[in-house]
């Protein structure tokens, strides 16, 4: 364990998420976020993955406001308090304000949670009903209880479309008006996001973390137009934890049978705390090597409850000798691991270098053993860790 780490929660502790590596792919509240991971000493790497169309030139929301606006709306479903904020000042500079707020006051205004209630609220509207877990099936559940038999409904998405929440309604008798408040669009710069797959296919992060379904599905998308799209689900489900701020986000890796990590409650707070103990729950390992005790983390290791930060090549070494504490790694295995080198004598050269600085970052004698003609070895009892 890290030196200070007793006395301080995991959630808030300054080193909780020291030596991993994460990346985000949000593009609203990005910085806020990683504020919150690198606060608690993460390694941050920014990727956007999407980017929102503004409200005011989005043609479809222009269009399905009219649609609403056509005849009375009994209910209205609020997924978001920023969409519901974002659709009355749309209409405001469309001209539309009045018309809208005169059929918001008469309907049934049903929110996914307090902060789509807070901004109903402050819009100087009454609620009707708000989902008490947040989540857009308990507002399907609660209007598929009643008879919907000729209900105008009008529904707020949330960046993506919600299929089979509007096909049910629609199958019980209701007529539904989808109302896209915000379009997502792939980020206009796509490097940093195609650097995050890299490095998420080759397993240099050791998370990466989701605020949104549609950023989950431009992450997918482009690895998918690189060729890269399996090998990126297998990295998540293997060594890469996909960390998803709520069900919805995360439904799209579901489905794809990828195991997600979440909080209770969709806030970003929560997200950094979930990820703030699951890392260090699950991406170390640790074991004694020469009597040092060592605690292995995504870029960097802990000798002895001292953070060392080591380059990517070493880093590879002592990972791959950690897989079998004690056993022998012969050097042409340890070539497969490390980045850049072609021919075999580089390669060769390479190992070397890379244990030479291994053992200069640990700065402990006798961690890393040579095994004359074979190999080396960590300096721990075989299956010690």
């Amino acid at each position: 364990m890290l030196t200070g780490r007793a006395a301080v929660s995991p959630e808030t502790a300054p080193d909780a998420l020291a030596g991993f590596t994460v990346g985000v792919t949000a593009t609203r509240r990005r910085e806020e976020f990683c504020a919150l991971l690198e606060r608690r000493g993460a390694r941050v790497v920014r990727a956007p993955a999407i980017r929102l169309v503004p409200l005011e030139e989005d043609a479809g929301l222009l269009a399905a406001t009219r649609e609403a606006l056509s005849g009375p709306i009994d209910d209205v479903v609020i997924t978001t308090g920023v969409g519901f904020r974002g659709w009355t000042a749309a209409a405001e500079g469309w001209g539309l304000s009045d018309d809208l707020a005169a059929h918001l006051s008469r309907a049934r205004l049903l929110t996914r949670g307090p902060k789509a209630r807070g901004a109903v609220r402050a819009a100087g509207l009454d609620d009707h009903w708000t989902a008490p877990a947040e989540s857009c099936e308990e507002i399907k559940r609660h209007l598929l209880a009643q008879d919907l038999t000729g209900r105008r409904v009008a529904v707020q998405l949330h960046g993506e479309p919600l299929t089979g929440f509007v096909a049910e309604l629609r199958a019980a008798g209701a007529e539904v008006v989808e109302v896209p408040v915000y379009r997502w669009l792939p980020y206009r710069d796509p490097s940093p996001l195609r650097r995050l797959i890299s490095q998420t296919v080759t397993g240099t992060v050791d998370a990466v973390a989701f605020t949104s379904a549609p950023a989950v599905l431009a992450m997918l998308a482009a690895a998918r137009a690189e060729g890269l799209e399996e090998a990126l689900v297998a990295a998540f489900a293997g060594p890469v934890v996909a960390a998803c701020v709520g069900q919805v986000t995360a439904g799209p890796l579901l489905d794809r049978g990828v195991p997600v990590v979440r909080p209770e409650r969709p806030r970003l707070g929560a997200l950094a705390r979930v990820l703030a103990r699951h890392l260090p729950e699950h991406g170390v390992t640790r074991l004694v090597a020469a009597g040092c005790e060592l605690e292995i983390r995504g870029h960097a290791v802990a000798v002895d409850g001292g953070l060392r930060t080591l380059p990517p090549a070493p880093m590879a070494v002592l990972k791959r000798l950690a897989v079998k504490p004690g056993h022998v790694v012969a050097r042409s295995e340890l070539r497969t691991v490390l980045p850049g080198a072609t021919s075999r004598d580089s390669a060769e050269h390479a190992v070397e270098m890379a244990v030479t600085r291994l053992r200069r970052a640990l700065g402990r004698s006798g961690v890393v053993e040579t095994v004359i003609k074979r190999g080396y070895r960590l300096a721990c009892d075989r299956g010690a860790a």
